[in-house]
């Protein structure tokens, strides 16, 4: 993809039926942190076109390549602490492991289960991790 302003990226993606998976990505200038999400929205038209679809746009999106729009803070919900408090105990209760039961649960990788775990226990649902002496 080449835009108006010089920039170019080059992107080499694998297409399958119901996924795509992006394998190398070389931009000029390097990608900010912040480009990143828009990555998706930027390569969405040019890899439908590749497939032979085409790319609805998104009329409420005015996002031009270098634009940066802010990411929307994902909500942590007291409901969402007392599902995965709900599943820790339970699972401990089985003797099964609470970090699986929540992964289960909630459908997020372990690194997100802990993190969820760890919020929880922030919130006084679960108690502390190691007894304190």
């Amino acid at each position: 993809m080449a835009f108006g302003d010089g920039a170019r990226i080059d992107a080499l993606a694998t297409v399958c039926e119901g996924w795509v998976c992006v394998e190398d990505v070389r931009a000029r200038p390097a990608l900010a942190l912040e480009d990143l999400p828009l990555f998706a929205d930027w390569i969405e038209g040019p890899l439908a076109r590749a497939c032979g679809a085409e790319a609805e746009p998104d009329p409420g999106d005015g996002a031009e390549p270098g634009a940066h729009r802010e990411r929307p803070a994902r909500p942590r919900e007291p409901a969402e602490h007392g599902l995965v408090a709900r599943a820790y105990r339970a699972a401990q209760e089985r003797g099964a492991d609470p970090v699986l039961a929540v992964m289960d649960e909630t459908g997020y990788s372990r690194r997100g289960a802990l993190r969820l775990i760890g919020r929880t226990r922030d919130a006084g649902l679960l108690p502390s991790r190691h007894a304190r002496r």
